[in-house]
């Protein structure tokens, strides 16, 4: 077995681990999936380890697998290095997993894609929406090179973490609220009105979940949707009112479709952050992202 073939069989080992089973692999590198067992076949035998083992219906990695798997990525990691070595911008080659939620993908970082896609056309660029906790739980895992998203900390020791920019917060509801429901200020209130969502976990959720229970303020029920461009049009529509970062409705509060609503978190903000793990090695590509992240978003908090 050659070089380039172990090289191979390390990516597809790699594969299996982010995609979680064979087939998954196989799905993503266009092989077979016999093809998938036959390199690791030949990959035990050139270790002499067992890699995985079957437990019911899936193959599972064993303990000596995980104890390799920081190996594979330091030689992975190695071989990019060196095939991206003094390239320029446009030459870079690889694959770049980054993490975001639709709040940021949709409305402030449209600009860095955009950018990225074109002073590195020939990288790779996977994203991902995700919640805020479970990116970050992604990036210690290695699921993702970076994230970028809002702070929601326990990242531990070897994480790094640079802040991007601060962003407002707004609760918005339609014009035609009835003003008897507009009031979000006073204590031990009982509301008919909806609260509507894109994401229960989110730590923005989660500050005005926090809040109605300071002030004891309880609402009719909670509406979870897929999208915030499905929540701005249900607001409009007097489904509800949703607490979100205040960019993703500039444009309607600014043309009257909806209204901002008193509270008293008038004041707080969330920090959008971009976390990596410290031990991985920055390719020129995650450089560059993370770059074009802070020129980009340092203009618009």
């Amino acid at each position: 077995m050659n070089g380039v073939m172990e090289l191979k069989y390390l990516q597809t080992l790699k594969t299996i681990l982010e995609t979680g089973s064979f087939l998954g692999a196989a799905r993503k590198l266009n092989y077979t999936q016999s093809t998938v067992t036959f390199q690791m076949q030949q990959l035990e035998q050139k270790l002499s380890v067992k890699l995985f083992e079957k437990i019911g219906r899936k193959m599972v990695i064993t303990q000596a697998g995980e104890d390799i798997l920081p190996f594979v990525e330091t030689i992975l990691q190695s071989v990019e290095q060196l095939e991206n070595y003094g390239k320029r911008t446009k030459e870079l080659k690889g694959n770049l997993k980054v993490a975001m939620p639709e709040t940021l993908l949709t409305n402030q970082m449209q600009p860095v894609l955009k950018a990225f896609r074109e002073q590195a056309p020939g990288v790779k660029l996977s994203l991902q929406a995700l919640n805020c906790y479970t990116i970050r739980d992604q990036v210690v895992n290695g699921g993702a090179d970076i994230g970028v998203h809002y702070d929601v900390g326990g990242y531990g020791a070897s994480m790094v973490i640079e802040q991007l920019a601060d962003f407002p917060l707004s609760l918005i509801a339609s014009p035609s609220l009835e003003n008897k429901f507009c009031d979000f200020i006073t204590e031990g209130q009982r509301s008919s009105v909806c609260l509507i969502t894109n994401d229960r976990e989110s730590i923005y959720q989660e500050m005005f979940d926090n809040y109605l229970k300071e002030k004891d303020i309880r609402l009719e029920g909670i509406m979870e949707l897929g999208s915030i461009e499905t929540i701005k049009q249900s607001v409009n529509s007097n489904l509800g009112v949703a607490f979100l970062p205040r960019f993703a409705v500039e444009n309607e509060l600014e043309n009257g479709t909806l209204q901002e609503l008193k509270t008293g978190l008038f004041d707080r903000n969330i920090t959008a952050v971009c976390v990596y793990h410290k031990n991985k090695w920055i390719t020129p590509a995650m450089e560059l992202f993370i770059r074009l992240s802070k020129e980009c978003l340092s203009h618009t908090s």
